[in-house]
């Protein structure tokens, strides 16, 4: 229910920033070209789908794309760039919706995996994702870093971004492993417009355990989209798990 409150029209409607944050070409772009190189010859299924930032320029490389989406006001948005045909997309739950067909990349992008507020749900997503998946096939996750480091003793928020239009923040319950993201931004006014969202968050070594419950193993793990290394201090990774091909 949380999620079809957040993910309403309002929000489909605000959700594109074309050229800017997670549409800009320096982010989205690389996000494509290696998601292209992962499918190779094969189609592949956005978990989560959106709006298609993801999608609409995967499809447009070629790939064949289906999508899953819980929002019908986010597939509506879709729709204005896309059309069934083009983009098929089924309404339903990322942990239990299956899709037609068999596919040789699952991806969920942009920390999604955290919007699901259960462990139990996380184990149940990439059980849907390896149903979906020829032998060899490959689920890849895109998910920050949890930023405890950064709490001292009381305290239960970090500030992650500063602009001087926006602030973004997050506030911890490490007790449940649940965080609110909180999205405050500013027009030239002096209202501010506040976004709130919550996760799930999920260490890399618990995600692994995850995928090894669903029968993958880890391929590849890397700071972002463009393979940097992954180490102690990076905020995210994108994170490559396989379905074992027949021998």
């Amino acid at each position: 229910m949380w999620q079809e409150k957040i993910w309403n029209a309002d929000a489909a409607q605000r959700y594109d920033t074309p050229g800017t944050g997670m549409f800009a070409s320096d982010t989205l772009g690389p996000t494509v070209d290696r998601l292209a190189q992962l499918a190779g010859e094969g189609a592949a299924l956005e978990f989560a789908v959106g709006t298609g930032r993801v999608a609409v320029p995967l499809a447009e490389r070629g790939v064949p794309v289906t999508g899953i989406e819980l929002s019908p006001p986010m597939v509506e948005q879709l729709r204005t760039k896309a059309d069934e045909a083009t983009i098929p997309v089924i309404i339903g739950d990322m942990t239990t919706t299956v899709a037609p067909g068999k596919y040789s990349l699952v991806y969920l992008v942009y920390n999604t995996i955290s919007n699901l507020l259960t462990q139990a749900g996380q184990v149940e997503c990439f059980r849907n994702a390896a149903r979906h998946l020829t032998p060899g096939g490959r689920f890849v996750i895109e998910l920050w870093v949890p930023e405890l480091r950064k709490l001292p003793p009381g305290q239960t928020a970090t500030v992650w971004q500063t602009d001087h239009d926006y602030i973004g923040l997050d506030t911890y319950d490490v007790l449940r492993q649940h965080v609110v993201s909180h999205h405050f931004r500013f027009d030239e006014t002096e209202q501010a417009q506040l976004f709130r969202s919550p996760h799930r968050y999920i260490w890399p070594a618990e995600l692994d355990l995850m995928a090894q419950l669903a029968g993958f193993e880890l391929e590849t793990r890397h700071a972002d989209w463009c393979g940097a290394e992954f180490t102690a201090e990076s905020r995210s990774h994108v994170s490559v798990y396989r379905i074992p091909p027949i021998p």
